[in-house]
């Protein structure tokens, strides 16, 4: 498979070469990404300035509406998206995690009717993890893959595997062992246009198709550069017009006042929307970050979907889902199956009311986080779809949702920000940037798997809670100093567990940066990729 032309654009490679990377790394791939990059580099730039500018005016005071200029796309009732796309049908169970070679079999494995197949927040952007995750992928799709355990025993791909779904990176994300025209190349097209060029015509030629789950989208206009972003790609690789099927992560609060127009931007490849639980918190932090205590937030233990502001954002989620016949897809059960009988049966506890409370709600599927919870999503779900793949003639009617809705973060019907909470996001934030900068993205720490969605609310917290001098429950002010000690002490338990020393320490610093500095950076790993992830070659 070969674009219909070439472009002029150079590409060179500065990440280090491994077996089997030239399968990937063609000429044809390179090509075709540095063409993508050519024609939307530039709009791509322009909206990365106008997040900074809406920020800019948040933090000045300024608030969120639903848009008066896109009221028409929203009252209007006859537009529909293009829906599921082949073996999309059915989500009820989707399982999450990086394209590694072991998990790549297992979540493939697992029962799940999707894999997300994640190259953003479950992977730790090493140039090794993302390369080796297109490979897995092609093998994968060719149905070569396969992973021997250390105790020999080999598993393979079975016959009725979960349906790829590819999360590329967010657009705020670059790719620095890769540079088109001299500059690092952007890493959501480096993601998106490798996989497509190697396995989107093989998908197809398979009865499935190029499906994409879109990340940290802020408003519509992003979603219409990724819309175009398809069109282009599709007629470069002579795929028909309409074949690529995308979900967006509405993970961003200002994403949640647009999530109709967004919908309707995508509407010739849109298959759904998606409630992405951490990322939607952080977002919300983020954002308001100027506009002092009143929205400090509790204990990420308490931040349910059952919280008012919450619910507000996933009813509206569905029912903006359902009126447009697109997917209603929940967020992450993140919990780890334990040893220990009771542990686990309190943990699967919490996964099946969850599960259950979304299926009640209207959602069509959900996402796990590991094989072990993917029957107790199933049963959750089955006991509303039945034999229906869905439930999109649920149109949640009686859902109606104001932008005082969104925001009502005072209305919250339990929680207060505690000592537990304070040293739980300590010990996530500094276990998982550690096990992230050693090249791990998604991490199991106190019961829980945990990315970068995860560790971007703990240090968020931490940094919210520190710089308004909250109290926690037990009287005791949060300072930076609490902080510190904090992380000290968890700095000493990673040693005394065997953690790489360097690789703990660098973590700390990262951490004190993003989380205890006078301003809250935009991202936990802009900075730490480019110091830490990034390995070029040497000349010779």
């Amino acid at each position: 498979m070969s674009p219909t032309s070439r472009t002029e654009m150079p590409v060179e490679i500065l990440g280090e070469s491994e077996d089997r990377f030239e399968e990937i790394l063609t000429p044809g791939a390179l090509d075709f990404v540095a063409r993508l990059h050519g024609a939307f580099a530039g709009r791509r730039a322009e909206l990365l300035a106008a997040r900074r500018r809406h920020a800019a005016a948040l933090a000045d005071g300024g608030t969120l509406d639903f848009l008066p200029r896109t009221r028409a796309v929203r009252e209007d009732p006859d537009w529909r998206v293009a829906g599921a796309g082949p073996g999309l049908a059915d989500r009820r169970v989707e399982i999450t995690g990086p394209p590694e070679r072991r998990m790549t079999v297992n979540a493939l494995n697992s029962g799940a009717k999707v894999w997300l197949a994640d190259f953003e927040d479950a992977t730790a952007p090493t140039w090794h993890n993302l390369v080796s995750g297109q490979l897995n992928l092609l093998d994968a799709v060719e149905r070569r893959i396969d992973d021997t355990t250390p105790d020999g025993r080999r598993y393979r791909i079975g016959d009725t595997p979960a349906t790829i779904v590819v999360r590329p990176r967010g657009w705020h994300l670059d790719e620095a062992h890769l540079l088109v025209d001299g500059r690092p190349a952007i890493g959501a097209l480096v993601d998106f246009g490798l996989y497509l060029f190697h396995c989107g015509r093989r998908q197809i030629d398979r009865g499935s198709g190029p499906y994409f789950y879109l990340p940290k989208l802020e408003n519509h206009l992003e979603a219409r550069l990724w819309n175009d972003v398809f069109t282009y790609a599709q007629a470069e690789l002579g795929i028909e017009h309409g074949t690529v099927r995308a979900t967006v992560l509405i993970e961003t609060i200002t994403a949640a006042f647009e999530m109709e127009e967004i919908l309707y931007e995508l509407r010739e490849h849109a298959a759904g929307l998606n409630a992405g639980h951490w990322d939607y918190l952080f977002s919300l932090i983020k954002n308001f970050v100027a506009h002092g205590p009143r929205f400090v937030l509790p204990d990420r233990a308490f931040l349910t979907m059952t919280q008012p502001f919450m619910r507000a954002y996933t009813d509206l989620l569905v029912r903006t889902c359902h009126r447009r016949g697109a997917h209603a897809i929940g967020g992450m059960a993140a919990a780890i199956p334990q040893r220990d009988p009771e542990a686990n049966e309190v943990a699967l506890t919490r996964v099946r009311l969850d599960k259950e409370r979304e299926a009640g709600d209207g959602f069509d599927g959900s996402w796990v986080a590991h094989p072990g919870l993917v029957d107790t999503c199933r049963t959750a779900f089955d006991a509303v779809l039945g034999d229906r793949p869905n439930q999109l003639d649920r149109s949640r009617a009686d859902v109606e949702v104001t932008a005082a809705d969104l925001l009502a973060v005072h209305r919250l019907t339990v929680g207060l920000p505690t000592e537990q909470g304070l040293r739980s996001n300590v010990a996530v934030a500094l276990r998982y940037l550690t096990a992230w900068l050693g090249g791990t993205g998604a991490v199991a720490v106190l019961g829980l798997m945990e990315d970068v969605a995860t560790a971007e609310i703990a240090r968020c917290q931490l940094w919210q809670w520190q710089h308004h001098c909250t109290r926690l429950t037990g009287g005791a002010l949060v300072t930076p100093d609490l902080v510190r000690r904090l992380i000290d002490r968890e700095r000493a338990v990673l040693l005394a567990e065997g953690a790489d020393p360097q690789l703990v320490d660098d973590a700390v610093r990262v951490l004190e940066e993003t989380a205890l500095g006078p301003d809250l950076p935009s991202f936990l790993t802009t900075e730490a990729y480019a110091r830490h992830l990034v390995k070029v070659r040497t000349a010779a």
